[in-house]
This record gives structure tokens, C-alpha cells and sequence, in this order.
């Protein structure tokens, strides 16, 4: 073979591999879909599916990818109308608000997600379209949304209103300096599920509650029995959502919103509530659990705790009552699940060295002053505001010319 025709036969092969190359990346920057003429690319749905696969949200999600990014464009599309720009400040600190959901920083996110090959630009365009609609949202509709001192009564059941009632699915993570980093990651893989079925296998899975049982699935509870800060988080929830991982004191809860409605008649508020708390060495070994079962099926009432630490240590054993609002988190979540006399053992101490026994010995009704009327009013216009907003995102779409490629 000749110098010349070696050169004519690897330019050939040259113009053969450069046209192949770009035909893949002309395929990979082809749109999937526009929206009014604005292209979503398959780069971006495979990058946003990606994402989502990183933050373990489930689904099919190239699917979901693509109706959310189409979303996003028409989002954009209203703040474009409205002249809505985000400042590169605001964008860094929605950013960084979004990584402390993972407890990382902005960068440390941002480079977990590059080693996942999830480009930092998919990240920004992610938050940016949402810091956009909420700018949106809020000009055109909080002007309209108007809560009432009447309305705020009734979410609490003061004032002679009937108060709401909620039904929910619960998942109940006891922490200790052992498992602290695997329940976190395993609270934040569960707050990012969609389906009802999937939230009751984690329960029954995870959850060191007894509703665990029943794949996590409580009772109608009145909104005012819950503990003062878990009232808003669960009241801006819509049936089929789940909350974020929320704190208690030795614990990681996670519920699941299956139904709210109007009581029947109107809660009673509680001045203080009576319970008892017997603490059991092993934390939550067969041993231990097998113990607390047993004091469990022979006790009737919380006098009968102190036949059962008689000789133990006083330290053991504590029966009291309380203000709702002084009670610690996790215990005053399993006490508004109980009647009076009944046991819990979903909890440990902090170390989780012990097996906490909770018993609810019984409630003191008065005028509730224990939720914040503030963070419930709020948790009721941003329940209007998405109302408003799911439904202005639907005109948005009904009027866009979408085309699917």
C-alpha cells in the first residue's frame, strides 16, 4: 500500500467515524418533545431520569423525567411572562437547601452527583425551574389566599369548631450513634416514595412501631393530638404524599398522608397529658423486646408500672404529667396514637441502650395552647397556594402546544 492511498483510506475511515459521532450526539441532542417551540432534549431527560435515579426516586422515570421537564418548560414560560428572574444568590441558597435534605453541602452534592455522571447544569436547572414557578405562584395567587382566625380554629379544633382530622401511614426509625447514618438514608429513600404499597412495605420493613403491622396504616387521629410541630408538616401533605424525614428526640419518623377531613364534632384540647415511661437495658435485642411484651400483657393500668420496677431503680421509671408542649417529640408522637392504658415500644433512649415502655396514663382537657397558630396558618395558605398552582399549571398546559417527537 502506497503513502497516498494509506492517507485517502484513514481519511475516509476519519470521515466515516466523525459522521457516526455525530450522528449519535445529534440523536442524543434531538428533541424529545418542545413545548411552544422550546425543545426538551433526550440529554435532558437522560440526565433529569439520572438525577432522580440518584436522589432514589422511584417510577419509571425516563417517563417522569420527561413529563417534569416539560412541566418545567412551561413554568418558565410563566415566569417569562411575569418578568420572574432568579438572582445567582438565591439560586446558590436553594441549592444548598436542597443538599442539606441529603445533610451535604451544595458542593459535596454537587460532587456525588458528577461522580454519578449527573451534570451540575441538570442540578441548577432542577432548582432554578422551581424557584421560578414559586415566584410565579406567589404573584399571582397570594393575594387570593386569605386565612381566616375561624379557618385556623378549625384546623385545630379551638373556639367550639370541629377541627380536622387526619389518617395516616407512619414509619417509626429509632436512632442511635450505631445506625444514625443507615436510618437517615433509609428515612430519605422512603420520603422520596409515591405509591401507597410501597410506603407499607417499608414500614413493615423499617418501622420499630407496631403499626408496622399493618404496613404503617393509623387510625383517623385528630390533627390537635399530634405534636405541635408535626401538625403543619402533616397538614400540607395531600393523600398519597410523604413527608420528609422529620426529628423526634431518639428517633426518624416519615408519614404518608392517606386522608383529612372535618371531625365530627369538635376536638377536646389537652392541658396535660399523664403517662409513664419504664426504661428496659438491652435496647431493642429479642431479649428486651420479649420482656416488654411480657410486662406488656400484664399490666392494666400505669399504677401496675410500679409493681413492675418494684426493687429496680428509681431512675427506672417515670410517670408524670405534662404540658403537651413540654413533652419530647417521639414520646408525645406515640402518646397521641394510644388510649389511655395502652403501651408503646417502638422507642430506645438516644444511645440506644435501653427499651422505652410508654404508657398513656390519661389526658387533661382544656383550651389548647400548645400548636402554633402561626405554623398552622401557614401550613393553610400553602396548602391553598398548591391548589392554586396545580391548577394553573394545568391551564398552562392545556394551552401550550406540546409535541412529542
Amino acid at each position: 500500500m502506497t503513502l497516498k492511498s494509506f492517507l485517502n483510506g484513514a481519511l475516509v475511515a476519519g470521515v466515516l467515524f466523525a459522521s457516526a459521532s455525530v450522528g449519535a450526539a445529534q440523536g442524543l441532542f434531538s428533541p424529545a418533545v418542545t413545548v411552544n417551540d422550546k425543545a426538551v432534549t433526550w440529554y435532558e431527560v437522560n440526565q433529569r431520569a439520572r438525577f432522580y435515579e440518584v436522589i432514589r426516586r422511584l417510577g419509571d422515570l425516563k417517563k417522569i423525567a420527561k413529563d417534569d421537564l416539560v412541566n418545567d418548560r412551561l413554568r418558565l414560560i410563566a415566569g417569562d411572562r411575569l418578568g420572574v428572574t432568579v438572582s445567582p444568590d438565591d439560586l446558590k441558597t436553594g441549592m444548598e437547601e436542597f443538599a442539606q435534605r441529603a445533610n451535604l453541602t451544595a458542593d459535596q452534592f454537587i460532587a456525588a452527583l458528577a461522580k454519578d455522571g449527573v451534570e451540575v447544569e441538570t442540578f441548577r436547572d432542577f432548582v432554578n425551574a422551581g424557584l421560578v414557578w414559586r415566584q410565579v405562584v406567589g404573584a399571582r395567587f397570594q393575594g387570593r389566599v386569605q386565612i381566616s382566625d375561624a379557618e385556623v380554629d378549625a384546623a385545630l379544633g379551638t373556639a367550639g369548631q370541629a377541627g380536622l382530622r387526619v389518617l395516616l401511614s407512619e414509619v417509626i426509625i429509632p436512632l442511635t450513634p450505631e445506625n444514625e447514618e443507615q436510618a437517615r438514608a433509609v428515612a430519605n429513600e422512603i420520603s422520596n416514595l409515591k405509591s401507597y404499597a410501597a410506603f407499607a412495605d417499608a414500614a413493615a420493613r423499617f418501622s420499630a412501631a407496631r403499626s408496622r403491622e399493618k404496613g404503617g396504616r393509623l387510625e383517623w387521629l385528630p390533627l390537635s393530638r399530634l405534636p405541635g410541630p408535626i401538625q403543619p408538616v402533616v397538614l400540607e401533605l395531600k393523600p398519597g404524599e410523604v413527608s420528609a424525614p422529620l426529628e423526634l428526640d431518639s428517633a426518624i419518623a416519615v408519614f404518608q398522608m392517606r386522608g383529612i377531613e372535618e371531625l365530627p364534632k369538635p376536638a377536646v384540647p389537652l392541658a396535660a397529658i399523664e403517662y409513664g415511661v419504664l426504661r428496659l437495658a438491652g435496647g431493642r435485642t429479642p431479649e428486651t423486646l420479649a420482656q416488654a411484651q411480657r410486662i406488656k400483657n400484664s399490666i392494666d393500668t400505669c399504677d401496675d408500672l410500679y409493681g413492675v420496677n418494684l426493687g429496680g431503680p428509681d431512675e427506672a421509671l417515670q410517670v408524670e404529667s405534662r404540658v403537651p408542649s413540654e413533652i419530647p417529640r417521639d414520646i408525645a408522637l406515640e402518646l397521641a396514637k394510644l388510649d389511655r392504658h395502652e403501651v408503646s415500644t417502638a422507642l430506645t433512649s438516644s444511645d440506644g441502650n435501653q427499651l422505652l415502655v410508654v404508657m398513656l396514663c390519661g389526658r387533661t382537657a382544656a383550651i389548647n395552647e400548645e400548636a402554633n397558630r402561626t405554623d398552622v396558618l401557614n401550613a393553610l395558605r400553602n396548602r391553598r397556594l398548591a391548589s392554586y398552582a396545580d391548577g394553573y399549571l394545568e391551564q398552562l398546559r392545556s394551552e401550550a402546544t406540546i409535541v412529542e417527537k
